[in-house]
């Protein structure tokens, strides 16, 4: 008998999800039953990838594609629906952080952080939604952040991009919420992945991280997985536009 986080027979994708926190909700998503596909641009990451879950025997699909250009995310998850069925959970999390002051942006920076990091969730939503409203079932799980809502120098393009999907989350979910699909977000903290190895390896920002959540510590990868499997789950049908903060308790402390 299937429990309510079972997801045997539901197709789901994760783009960006061949490293860091798209990995682990990859791993998370196929264990719990789903039949998985990871994205990103380089087909060698994605191999590796997909050979690290094999030797954990797990099987995910593998689409090479850039989600910031459209025709490339049209021809992928047209291929994935092809191969593997239609896409019952998307999980946006593909994104980039160039950091630097303000100032230091050039628009080409400016849009290049837009393009993947708010483009690429609306263009990959464009088109698995059209299937989910006629078969009236689909679960969306976009990645937001701390920096959705919080701010510190550095990440202003960034911190823009997380605080518009944010929004996407939230008034996407009021408008398709008749059609039976679920929209929510993932808000984690400061996790120790790729992206964040400049600031994992700064003493003394790590040391600040560690002090100001009051867990500790730094998120690990697999603390993410749980959050993502509930959303994508029968347990969220009821759940829509929330923001779920895993975070250790950052977002709650002052």
């Amino acid at each position: 008998m299937s429990g309510p986080f079972d997801l045997a027979g539901r197709v789901a994708l994760v783009t960006g999800g061949s490293t860091g926190l798209g990995l682990a909700i990859a791993r998370g998503l196929a264990n719990a039953g789903a039949t998985v596909a990871i994205n990103g641009r380089s087909e060698v990451r994605l191999a590796a990838a997909a050979d690290q879950l094999a030797r954990e025997g797990l099987t995910v699909a593998t689409r090479a594609f850039d989600v910031s250009d459209p025709a490339a995310v049209e021809g992928g998850i047209d291929a994935i629906a092809r191969e593997h069925g239609a896409i019952d959970v998307l999980v946006n999390n593909a994104a980039i952080n160039l950091r630097r002051p303000f100032d230091a942006y050039t628009l080409d920076i400016w849009r290049q952080v837009m393009a993947t990091n708010v483009d690429g969730a609306f263009l990959a939503i464009q088109a698995v939604l059209p299937s989910m409203k006629s078969r009236r079932r689909g679960k969306i799980v976009n990645l937001c952040s701390l920096a959705s809502d919080l701010g510190r120098p550095g990440v202003v393009a960034y911190a823009t991009a997380k605080g518009a999907m944010r929004m996407l989350t939230r008034a996407l979910a009021v408008e398709v919420a008749p059609f039976n699909v679920q929209v929510n977000g993932i808000t984690p903290g400061f996790f120790r992945t790729e992206m964040n190895a400049p600031l994992v390896a700064d003493r003394e920002f790590s040391a600040w991280v560690e002090r100001r959540t009051p867990a500790g510590r730094w998120g690990e990868p697999p603390d993410v997985a749980g959050a993502a499997v509930f959303l994508a789950s029968p347990a969220a049908d009821y759940v829509t536009g929330h923001l779920l903060h895993v975070d250790g308790g950052f977002a709650a402390s002052y």
